[in-house]
């Protein structure tokens, strides 16, 4: 008898804690800038098995995940990027930054920032959030992501968009859409390293498994390869098209660029410093970022209100998910 009540005290206390509503599986976090909320897509299924309503925010817009896979962060500049950034008008914008439980997917802290911002990243380790502030005189802003103090500020160049992190961890990297340039950050010392010249304005450095940094130039419609090591950049590929986004695929050696007025995703085969355009798969009104998930692809369509399954192996398209309106920023926990 003692044994049942034990059993059932334990089933009890389970339920408590756990909520069939909770995201205890594999997903993709979908940021759905005009309605304010996020997309939460089943990568068993693909399919959306929960929405999360942003309470108090407006457009927010990309997003990251802490090392642990227990806390996202998402940057809310308070405008709408989906036509891109060359006309941004930022007088009086403020920002700020949401802090949500990964799995309950509840608030758990709101911080406001003095000027709009484009992403919120947890540090590799997650103990930190960093984000740029969106002005003509940039700053990143280092937050402590146990107490959410402010514990450094970093100047950078001017326009600050999207701060990323080179794959081994050891460097961010800030793209600066008008001084078309990219700051390196060491991330321990958070000192400046070095500021790399790229195309006309850049709005993401974003991270390679082969220790490369991907930058897409937006009025430039091109792509800026940064090799790590140098600091320097060793490639630049003519594109064609307004970049809105970068990926590459290690598996496949195949960058990976968004085309949002097309509504495509390019793949560009890589031989050393060499990148051969492959071909191109028809995604989403507005195709904006991509996330890898072993031989499957994501990406979201800002003006479709969908996301694109694609297979990675053939170049073509699976499916398409309804999610919110204007879907932008993605990532994974898996």
């Amino acid at each position: 008898m003692a044994a049942v009540i034990a059993m059932l005290f334990i089933i009890n206390s389970c339920s408590k804690t756990q909520s069939s509503n909770d995201i205890n599986y594999k997903a993709a976090y979908i940021v759905n800038g005009g309605s304010n909320s996020i997309s939460v897509i089943d990568l068993a299924s693909n399919e959306v098995k929960r929405t999360i309503s942003l309470s108090n925010v407006m457009w927010p817009h990309h997003i990251s995940i802490n090392s642990q896979k227990t806390l996202i962060a998402i940057g809310v500049p308070g405008m709408d990027l989906s036509g891109g950034h060359g006309s941004i008008n930022n007088a009086g914008m403020t920002g700020m930054i949401g802090v949500y439980d990964a799995v309950k997917g509840t608030e758990v802290k709101m911080l406001n920032l003095p000027m709009m911002n484009h992403n919120s990243i947890f540090s590799p380790n997650g103990s930190e959030i960093w984000t740029a502030l969106m002005d003509t005189m940039g700053t990143v802003k280092v937050y402590d992501a146990s107490n959410y103090t402010l514990k450094n500020t970093i100047t950078v160049g001017m326009m600050p968009a999207e701060v990323t992190f080179s794959a081994d961890g050891s460097m961010a990297f800030v793209a600066n859409g008008m001084s078309n340039d990219v700051t390196a950050i060491n991330v321990s010392t958070k000192n400046v390293m070095t500021t790399i010249p790229v195309g006309m304005e850049p709005v993401g450095a974003w991270t390679g498994s082969d220790n490369k940094m991907y930058v897409d130039n937006e009025m430039g419609q091109s792509i800026s390869v940064i090799d790590v090591n140098s600091m320097t950049v060793t490639t630049t590929i003519s594109l064609g098209f307004t970049p809105g986004f970068a990926a590459y695929n290690g598996d496949m050696s195949e960058l990976w660029v968004t085309d949002p007025d097309n509504g495509k995703v390019h793949w560009y085969s890589k031989s050393g410093n060499s990148y051969t355009h492959g071909g191109e798969v028809l995604t989403g009104a507005g195709a904006h970022a991509i996330a890898f998930n072993q031989m499957q692809a994501y990406v979201t369509n800002q003006l479709a209100g969908t996301v694109s399954v694609l297979d990675v192996n053939m170049h073509t398209k699976l499916k398409d998910i309804s999610v919110g309106t204007k879907p932008n920023g993605i990532v994974l926990k898996n």
